[in-house]
């Protein structure tokens, strides 16, 4: 804190590495800054990513979560992402439930229909499909 001098809960855009200000930080509640720290804890930590027209979910958490949820609007619809971590794991997707359904894969399709969904995520080790 007596080097850096900026606010220890916000993303400095600059970092000074010249005398005599070396370690200080700068320019922080800097927009860019902000959107970046946004982005990575929302895309890269919880594995909430939308890519053409579909929302991927791949989170990257401590083991030491038991889980978290978040609550989105797409268009007139609403998803209710439950993120459960029973094993205690960092990554991996065990299964993934849309309304009570199992999806296959790590992502799901959009949809703009007024209705609220309910997605159910478990994080660990993924059951080995049977071939059929």
């Amino acid at each position: 804190m007596q080097r850096y001098k900026v606010e220890p809960y916000v993303v400095a855009a600059d970092v000074y590495s010249v005398a005599p200000h070396v370690g200080r930080g700068g320019w922080t509640w800097y927009t860019g800054s902000a959107s970046w720290m946004y982005r990575a804890g929302l895309e890269w930590m919880l594995g909430f990513r939308i890519r053409a027209g579909r929302l991927q979910l791949t989170p990257c958490v401590p083991a030491d979560w038991p889980g978290y949820e978040v609550n989105f609007q797409h268009g007139s619809a609403r998803y209710h992402i439950s993120v459960e971590n029973p094993q205690r794991v960092s990554t991996g997707v065990a299964s993934i439930e849309l309304d009570g359904n199992p999806v296959r894969g790590t992502d799901i399709a959009l949809l703009d229909d007024g209705r609220t969904h309910e997605v159910r995520v478990t994080l660990g080790e993924r059951a080995p499909v049977a071939a059929g």
